[in-house]
């Protein structure tokens, strides 16, 4: 059984991410087998918000060589959680 931690397993600090928080969406990284309703469950009971909708897509891993070998950067799945407007903002992204 997962846990909400296991859900959520980083948050995504870019310069895009950072400018969406002013519209009150917030970027992470999360299970790739989770889905919407998982995401947004882990979301509202690690942070104490409510959340409005989800968004998450799938990001492919990038084709790397170093020297003669290639490979592959692993995938992963990525949220966009948008909270609710009466909802408290979430506290790690204000000091960045």
């Amino acid at each position: 059984m997962r846990t909400s931690y296991d859900v959520i397993i980083k948050p995504i600090v870019t310069e895009n991410s950072m400018l969406q928080t002013s519209d009150r969406k917030y970027t992470f990284e999360v299970l790739k087998n989770a889905n919407k309703t998982e995401i947004r469950k882990a979301v509202e009971e690690v942070f104490g918000v409510k959340v409005e909708k989800v968004n998450t897509l799938n990001v492919k891993g990038k084709l790397k060589r170093q020297g003669r070998t290639q490979g592959y950067t692993r995938s992963w799945k990525k949220a966009i959680v948008k909270l609710t407007a009466d909802s408290k903002t979430i506290e790690f992204f204000e000091g960045m």
